[in-house]
């Protein structure tokens, strides 16, 4: 069956079987091995095959290029539930990181390149990573330093990226850098460059994090590095317009992500407080411990709705004017909600949400990083304020 000409009882269907095999996946082969993980600071590469073995790393890429063309209705699902019932955000982060790695080299890179790259990845053998933030700089992409100068067939590249995640690992890395004859200023003059993990020139440096502990976070540096020019996607200064449409799907998958947090910050503090007895009765026995379960359901019903309005939008082709505030601020909703939800199991598990190996613990140190990744809150009222003709 075709995903992308489903009916909408199919696609129903079709959303209920994916959830359930996620589900079954990640609570047999990731739920069980996190706080292992996370101590040791990395999840086995062999988990990228697994993944890829029951198509979730494929799931929204060309048919030609071993993937699967999934409407968002299907794609945000399986997100949703991979952090539901994963619950790690290192795990998610690092296993999906070339959701926002591989989108530009399946749009901009020549057919040859596309084929070298993208069948691997999505296979499971290889990684691919996106490298956009610097030390000097982070929301503001217009801004960034790294420079590619071209010599001959090849482009040397000098700069340094932060905050990278699988970066050291990722076999294949997107990487924005400054073009052009005195390295324009501004976004006229940023490109996008496919950077080969083994590139001579290129170094990596391991980050420390409060969380995503498993996923591997990167200092890159890039010292004369010389990349092959057929590497360039989209032809210089082509980079800024593809960067700030990539940003679009990456938001979106964090509203997506951060609903499943949510849900599972959820499922553990009412299996908690149905368990714990306290003067005499479960927690759940008393009023102000049912209150704050239903506040963190009407913060995830609330998430849940506009997260499906978009979704369908995106799958009709009806994006309008307002799509980018749309996305934006459904970015907020969805983290305030997790926010909200981790603080709340955190609180209603007592001193049990202070204790490593619990979800609510690991997933209210994780809460941050995903209000500032793919722009902080404040980049998004921004966007928003201006789509919406407020400024």
């Amino acid at each position: 069956m075709n995903p992308m000409a489903m009916t909408d009882a199919e696609l129903r269907e079709a959303r209920t079987q994916l959830a359930d095999m996620i589900e079954r996946f990640a609570r047999s082969e990731i739920a069980p091995n996190v706080t292992g993980w996370d101590a040791a600071g990395e999840f086995p590469r062999s988990l990228y095959r697994r993944a890829a073995e029951l198509g979730l790393l494929g799931l929204g890429y060309p048919e030609e290029l071993g993937g699967t063309p999934a409407p968002y209705a299907l794609r945000l699902a399986m997100w949703r539930a991979l952090c539901r019932y994963g619950t790690s955000g290192g795990v998610q982060a690092s296993l999906l990181s070339h959701n926002i790695g591989l989108p530009p080299v399946v749009a901009l890179a020549s057919d040859e390149v596309k084929r070298e790259v993208v069948p691997q990845v999505l296979a499971g053998e290889k990684i691919a990573a996106l490298a956009i933030t610097e030390p000097g700089g982070g929301s503001d992409v217009a801004a960034l330093q790294a420079r590619a100068r071209r010599e001959g067939d090849e482009y040397v590249v000098d700069g340094e990226k932060i905050f990278i995640t699988s970066g050291m690992r990722a076999d294949w890395i997107t990487v924005a850098v400054r073009t052009g004859e005195a390295g324009s200023k501004g976004a006229g003059g940023i490109s996008l460059l496919l950077v080969p993990g083994d590139s001579k020139g290129l170094s990596r440096t391991r980050l420390d994090k409060m969380g995503w502990l498993c996923s591997d976070t990167a200092h890159l540096r890039f010292d004369g590095m010389r990349v092959p020019a057929r590497y360039l996607l989209g032809g210089e200064g082509a980079g800024f317009r593809a960067i700030m449409g990539n940003f679009n799907g990456e938001r979106i998958g964090i509203a997506a992500g951060a609903l499943g947090f949510a849900e599972a910050c959820y499922d553990e503090a009412l299996s908690w407080a149905r368990q714990r007895q306290t003067f005499g009765s479960a927690l759940t026995g008393h009023q102000v411990i049912r209150h704050r379960l239903v506040d963190m359901q009407q913060r995830i019903r609330a998430t849940a709705a506009w997260l499906e309005q978009l979704a369908a939008r995106a799958d009709s082709g009806d994006l309008g004017a307002d799509w980018i505030g749309e996305i934006s601020t459904l970015k907020n909703q969805a983290t305030q909600a997790l926010q909200f939800c981790a603080d709340a199991g955190v609180q209603i598990l007592g001193g049990m949400g202070y204790m490593r190996g619990t979800v609510c613990e690991r997933i209210y140190r994780e809460v941050k990083v995903i209000t500032v990744g793919g722009g902080t809150e404040e980049i998004m009222k921004e966007l928003a304020a201006k789509q919406w003709g407020i400024v």
